[in-house]
């Protein structure tokens, strides 16, 4: 009788190693390639005053165009990655890692004519790990203030948005570094 009962255990957990296997098989065929989750990025925009629906906008423009992160407003009770201020300077960013710093909302290149929306997608790119790149294009959100005061493009190129999504794919390693947007400082980061 034991080796009855032994053979009748053996048969079932065969079947029901068969089973898992099929089902895991049918699983594995039918399903797409897994797509890892964005790196989420909390700013608290609370001490933006005026800016504070820019800085949203500047935020919408880089969660329409990336998906390897997104901005979001923080929580309560949550630490946020990105704190934006506004003062009277020039708007200039501060990143301490990738995805980690402080942006200034600064009212001199408002008060000179440029876009505020992409003053704030500008700066908001450095935090997302985008140098300053002063072709003097208006196409290149990076170029920053060497672009015309008239230039309302807001969103990042092919080129920057491909380096934010190969960034927050490989958790690249970014240099804490500040960038002033400021016209008068030729050769400077902005």
């Amino acid at each position: 009788m034991p080796r009855r009962r032994a053979s009748m255990l053996l048969r079932r957990l065969a079947a029901a190693l068969i089973a898992v296997v099929a089902l895991a098989g049918v699983q594995v065929a039918g399903a797409s390639p897994a797509q890892a989750a964005p790196r989420v990025l909390y700013y608290d925009a609370s001490q933006a005053q005026e800016f504070i629906a820019v800085v949203n906008q500047g935020a919408q423009i880089w969660n329409s165009r990336a998906t390897n992160v997104r901005l979001e407003p923080v929580p309560a009770g949550r630490t946020p990655n990105i704190r934006v201020y506004a003062d009277n300077g020039w708007p200039r960013a501060q990143t301490t890692s990738l995805g980690n710093g402080r942006v200034w909302m600064g009212r001199q290149a408002v008060d000179q004519g440029y876009y505020p929306p992409r003053i704030a997608a500008h700066e908001l790119g450095h935090i997302l790990g985008l140098p300053d790149r002063r072709t003097g294009l208006c196409a290149d959100l990076m170029s920053g203030s060497s672009a015309p005061v008239s230039c309302t493009n807001s969103y990042p190129n092919a080129r920057e948005l491909a380096t934010v999504e190969a960034n927050f794919r490989s958790s690249a390693a970014v240099a804490p570094q500040t960038y002033v947007w400021q016209p008068a400082l030729a050769g400077a980061a902005g």
